[in-house]
């Protein structure tokens, strides 16, 4: 079953799939900034949630290993046991000690397997928890960046089409001073150095 942040970043990849795009641009779109904010807002909400999750997921490593180290402890008293009773009820001597002793040493070896693979286990369970932690955050950062990206493009957009008013205005006045009778050149300009000081 996914988690809420895998079900959050869908969501946010289905709302961009579905905006519309800019006139004349295949490539940026129009969002609703309140509608994406309100699924930013729940993403970052939820991730310290999820991470705590898998902290605990990590956690179990320590329940794991003492578990297998308790099997282990069981395997070696047992074993003892019936090295002792070897011992005691044999005849010969020698030949129960060396049997009580081999059984130690298979028993040690079957304990320490045990604690390998319980470690193994547990490592794997972490690697997997960070692992799959670092693939949200990715996805997250992703997210956000692609955000700042877009927002400063249309600043910059808009910006450039103010730029461009504006040199429109200045081209034309300036196109339309020699077009003005001599007579009343004067005139024309002082109105102009008129309109100007009060601009300022």
């Amino acid at each position: 079953m996914s988690s809420r942040i895998e079900q959050i970043i869908e969501e946010i990849e289905e709302y961009v799939d579905s905006c519309k795009f800019q006139p004349l641009s295949s490539t940026k779109i129009v969002v609703n900034k309140e509608e994406l904010e309100e699924l930013l807002r729940e993403l970052r909400m939820k991730t310290p949630d999820e991470i705590k999750r898998y902290q605990k997921i990590i956690s179990n490593k320590d329940a794991i290993l003492a578990d297998a180290q308790e099997k282990a402890d069981a395997i070696i008293r047992d074993a003892q046991e019936k090295a002792e009773r070897i011992v005691s009820e044999s005849e010969v001597m020698q030949k129960a000690l060396e049997q009580s002793h081999q059984l130690i040493d298979d028993t040690n070896a079957q304990a320490q397997e045990l604690i390998d693979n319980a470690t193994a286990d547990s490592n794997n369970i972490r690697l997997s928890a960070i692992s799959y932690t670092d693939e949200m955050l990715e996805n997250l950062e992703k997210i956000m960046t692609h955000s700042i990206d877009s927002a400063g493009q249309k600043y910059q957009n808009f910006v450039n089409s103010i730029q461009s008013c504006l040199d429109i205005v200045t081209r034309n006045r300036s196109e339309l001073s020699p077009q003005v009778p001599p007579s009343s050149y004067s005139s024309v300009e002082s109105i102009s150095d008129d309109s100007e000081t009060d601009e300022d």
